[in-house]
């Protein structure tokens, strides 16, 4: 089967969506656990969005569609209390110091904000494999961030008799965290499976980046990446902020 050049690139201003990246249909005679779907190799999708206003979550689904081709959803604007399960995964993932920062961000008294976001990849029956969670909580003050921080947290899915997903290994780093015209601050997990699909372990593998900007006007970006060793038709890419 030819390669076929696709992927998903979202603009935080515009919201306007761009095909880039590459993904192409696993070639004949790869060995798949499934041999009678069809497998996608080698999946890249990267994509942002703008922070919400506050009480809002902005949210977007991509699918894996017909012959390796994504398909974007509408990026779409939800009270927070009906955002996805990432949402609260996310919110989950705050340190106590956190959600201390969460609680001033909603009173809205010391120009203190919470920020989240979300990086999930489901399969075509809607199981969460793996996820990316992050929670920034940074203040502002004279033009300047005088501090922030950002936690991450990882969840993947498991199946019975030790198997499923794994995490591999993880990273998060911050630019700046203290007296910054901008926080930049990116988390990295990868994740690899064996399990019912594949016994051997070698044909999946997901990673998930997840970028965040902490602006002076209190104001945030979230862009996101994810890449996947083999995908199927159906596999769904979530990913959203608040």
């Amino acid at each position: 089967m030819s390669k076929r050049i696709v992927g998903v690139l979202v603009s935080a201003a515009a919201l306007a969506s761009v095909m880039s990246g590459t993904a192409t249909a696993a070639p004949a005679g790869t060995p798949a656990p499934s041999p009678a779907a069809q497998s996608c190799d080698g999946v890249k999708l990267s994509g942002s969005l703008p922070a919400p206003p506050a009480g809002l979550a902005v949210v977007q689904d991509v699918t894996i569609g017909e012959d390796c081709k994504p398909v974007l959803g509408k990026v779409r604007y939800v009270p927070a209390t009906d955002a996805p399960a990432g949402a609260k995964a996310a919110r989950s993932a705050a340190a106590p110091a956190s959600r201390e920062g969460a609680r001033s961000a909603a009173a809205d008294t010391d120009g203190t904000r919470t920020f989240r976001s979300w990086n999930e990849m489901f399969d075509c029956c809607n199981i969460r494999m793996t996820g990316l969670y992050t929670t920034s909580t940074f203040s502002t003050a004279g033009g300047r961030v005088s501090s922030a921080t950002t936690e991450a947290r990882q969840e993947w899915n498991r199946e019975p008799w030790n198997a499923g997903w794994n995490l591999a290994s993880s990273s998060k780093t911050d630019d700046c965290v203290t007296d910054c015209s901008v926080v930049n601050s990116a988390a990295h997990a990868e994740f690899t499976y064996k399990g019912v699909f594949d016994a051997f372990g070698g044909w999946y593998a997901n990673s998930h980046d997840s970028y965040v900007q902490l602006n002076a006007d209190s104001s945030a970006t979230c862009t996101f990446d994810v890449e996947l060793k083999h995908t199927f038709i159906g596999w769904n890419w979530q990913r959203g902020c608040e």
